[in-house]
């Protein structure tokens, strides 16, 4: 008895076309949220292993005719997914059955080398650990196996010669080699042999893109969410360089700074046949059928967390999960004088740009104009209207505590900090520095030299060293995500650190510091839902009603301020 058939399969252009029955292209619709349909009738979607294993059982529930190439194509994607699927179950359940040619030269624990062992066995990996618990020393265990070399490290800026350390310590039998500022060289010629691990910034990338894309079978990136913008050069040559590579890993302990479908952007460099297209993504996680713009959130961040650790894609562990219990931070908001006549000058010199966002008439341009001058302007003067108020609130505890970590954002107020703190010896540790004055800066700071340590809240992220030196953090301004805090709260509290650390968030009754730390607790929790660490309670204040919030607020001091 012939079996009957609901209509056609087929793959076309690295996607699956379904012509089926229209009640049972309804029901795929509803199964598989991410489908999108055509002017046919017919349903689409992009060819990944996970959905190979899907359409598997689609056959066996409502059969479709199938040619003999996709039919094979189908079978080999969902055995390879069946394969990755038992290799993560195996690895997460401790019991990997992988044969390494080299040991590290100093203990690595248990669950770094479990992330090592998960890329090596899947070939992708977002590794979300806490901050502190040796993201990066898990990367460099990828390079246990020789076929992972010769391998590439991208990291932020400064950190380059920190990561050469590292690898010095680990494998002080392999050649290293930091890409030089000037013109693109051969590195093989230059050493006089081949190295075997590579290190660059994200800024170079667009550069070296295509000596070293096919070059490299491994690429580590620190830091990934410094590719959480798909518009950048930078993006597009990391995409390129990976796409060559047969092992890719990306180390962040904040994968979500803003808005939670960046995440599609991370994946798609790791893991560019995981996840779908970006509107499969957006239709699959946001219900977003049209606007694919960067500014959308997910509907249950709780669910991609939970569904992409199932997957393998992506690894976080706590300390309390890996038994490295550091104690929690002492988080403190600590309200603190301020110059009034500073915030009022500033709403009246900014109440033009203020209307004008408010105005119904005004076109989108000249709003989003506005928007940024008046977010800059209004920060500006908030960490100006404090800064004597936060260097005062630094020196009190200089009369207790050792040293202090200082957190801001703009150089004026730096030079007001700089000038009240100057018994102290402050050093900088900001955009403006080269890397070796940012090296230099933490050796003073570290060794005595220095009492205080003025960090940028954007400079410091994977700099190592300062939980040797102090426990205690001040945030003497403020940013908008709750991802750079983590960052910043993180190069105090981390292995090596003996005491409690503190971190007081100084916080101004005007300007923008009420709007921010009220925008940051609700932005944290997408964050924290996404790794797994909370329920999403509450869906972040987007950006445009951060800005008319801000907008309002400015209308009302000017007003205030006339009366």
């Amino acid at each position: 008895m012939a079996v009957k058939s609901y209509g056609t399969l087929r793959l076309s252009d690295g996607e699956w076309v379904i012509d089926a029955a229209p009640h049972v292209a309804m029901r795929l619709k509803r199964i598989f949220p991410r489908v999108r349909s055509t002017s046919t009738g017919a349903v689409t979607v992009r060819d990944t292993p996970e959905l190979a294993r899907d359409l598997e059982w689609v056959l066996s529930r409502w059969p479709l005719d199938v040619d003999e190439v996709s039919g094979h194509h189908l079978a080999k994607r969902a055995a390879a997914h069946r394969a990755s699927e038992t290799a993560v179950d195996r690895i997460l359940n401790g019991q990997p059955s992988l044969t390494l040619d080299r040991e590290p030269a100093r203990p690595a624990r248990a669950y770094q080398q479990q992330a090592a062992d998960l890329t090596l066995a899947t070939g992708r990996l977002l590794l979300t650990d806490d901050v502190g618990l040796g993201k990066s020393m898990s990367g460099l265990l990828l390079l246990r196996q020789a076929s992972t070399l010769p391998a590439l490290v991208v990291t932020l800026t400064h950190l380059p010669k920190q990561w050469m350390s590292e690898l010095d310590k680990t494998f002080p039998d392999m050649v290293g080699h930091v890409l030089a500022n000037g013109d693109i060289y051969d590195p093989v010629v230059r050493l006089g042999q081949q190295p075997d691990v590579l290190i660059t910034s994200y800024s170079k990338l667009a550069k070296w893109q295509h000596v070293l894309a096919g070059a490299v079978r491994t690429v580590i990136f620190d830091e990934i969410q410094e590719l959480r913008r798909s518009d950048s050069d930078r993006y597009r040559a990391a995409q390129h360089i990976a796409n060559e590579a047969d092992y890719r890993m990306g180390l962040t302990a904040t994968p979500v700074y803003n808005y939670a479908g960046e995440m599609h952007n991370v994946l798609s460099i790791l893991a560019p046949d995981a996840l779908g297209t970006r509107e499969e993504f957006l239709r699959e996680w946001s219900g977003v059928t049209t606007g694919y713009s960067q500014s959308i959130s997910i509907r249950d961040a709780d669910s991609l967390g939970a569904y992409l650790r199932d997957q393998g894609l992506m690894l976080r562990r706590s300390r309390k999960d890996v038994g490295r219990e550091i104690p929690e931070p002492v988080l403190i908001e600590q309200p603190i004088p301020t110059s009034h006549q500073t915030l009022d000058d500033a709403a009246r010199d900014t109440a033009d740009l203020a209307e004008l966002i408010l105005s119904a008439d005004a076109n989108a341009t000249d709003r989003w104009r506005a928007a940024g001058d008046l977010d800059w302007k209004m920060r500006h003067a908030t960490g100006v209207a404090k800064a004597r108020y936060v260097a005062d609130f630094v020196r009190m505890l200089l009369e207790t505590e050792e040293k202090v970590v200082l957190f801001g954002w703009h150089r004026d107020v730096y030079d007001i900090w700089k000038e009240r703190l100057i018994w102290f010896h402050p050093r900088f540790y900001t955009g403006e520095e080269s890397p070796a004055q940012k090296a230099e800066s933490v050796d003073a700071f570290v060794n005595g030299q220095s009492r205080v340590l003025i960090v940028s809240l954007r400079a410091g992220a994977g700099l190592d060293g300062l939980q040797e030196a102090s426990s205690v953090a001040v945030f003497g301004e403020l940013d908008w995500s709750p991802g750079i805090h983590e960052q910043c709260v993180g190069r105090l509290w981390r292995d090596g650190q003996a005491e409690t650390v503190i971190a007081y968030y100084l916080v101004s009754d005007g300007g923008t510091d009420p709007l921010m730390t009220e925008v940051l607790g609700l932005k944290r929790r997408e964050a924290d839902a996404l790794r797994g660490d909370a329920a999403l309670l509450n869906v972040e204040a987007n950006s445009a009603d951060r800005v008319r919030r801000l907008a309002e607020s400015v209308i009302a001091k000017r007003t205030e301020a006339a009366s």
